[in-house]
């Protein structure tokens, strides 16, 4: 039996997903959660073997939960969910042990599958994405995100999610002094001054989606 637990922030998603590998007679949904915190939290609790997690969560975001749980639960494997993902995002990920990617838009074949693959200790990225990464490497330098550090890039994903200065202290365990260190030290690399500058900029290259911009 191949233990999951979903970790999208809209519930239509968890409900959708959960719907479908029901349907699987070796696939058993043990438990769901909506923000990065939560996704940690049950992963310690429930220990599945799988996660299904979107990137694009609130609190510390996929990101940083994937890096968490395969940090501290190697035995447990992180399988990416999302709608799109920059290529930047996409190898950091993978370098905080991500086991795979898919698209929300793949078929369900193609789920169970990537599931099943991922389960039995293979890593699996979708056609599309692995193109992408593929492509990526002969030009590395189109997108200004990838000079971030890990942390650059995690304060920076918190921001344009509209996460104050405080909150991603409390979140990260920082102080605001040393969050608003890092918050001026991207600025500076990526030639922006304000948050909402920020938000546009990873709209344009795809790090967030239109309806989450200030």
């Amino acid at each position: 039996m191949i233990n999951v637990l979903i970790a999208d922030d809209h519930h239509l998603v968890r409900t959708s997903i959960a719907h479908l590998l029901d349907e699987e007679s070796d696939i058993k949904i043990v438990g769901e959660a909506d923000d990065g915190e939560s996704a940690v939290a049950q992963c310690r609790k429930l220990r599945p073997d799988i996660v299904l997690m979107d990137i694009r969560m609130p609190g510390i975001g996929g990101l940083e939960a994937a890096r968490r749980i395969h940090r501290g639960m190697e035995d447990i494997k992180v399988l990416i969910l999302t709608a799109h993902i920059e290529d930047s995002i996409a190898k950091r990920m993978l370098e905080a042990g991500a086991a795979g990617f898919l698209s929300k838009g793949t078929e369900p074949e193609e789920m169970i599958a990537a599931i099943h693959q991922v389960f039995n200790g293979r890593r699996y990225i979708s056609q599309e994405i692995a193109q992408r990464l593929a492509l990526s490497q002969f030009d590395e330098t189109s997108n200004p995100f990838s000079q971030l550090s890990h942390r650059e890039l995690q304060i920076a994903m918190m921001i344009v999610n509209c996460q104050r200065v405080q909150e991603i202290s409390d979140r990260l365990h920082l102080s605001p002094k040393t969050v608003n260190t890092y918050r001026y030290r991207l600025f500076d690399k990526l030639s922006v001054s304000t948050d909402v500058e920020l938000t546009h900029l990873a709209l344009r290259h795809g790090l967030v989606d239109g309806f989450t911009a200030p």
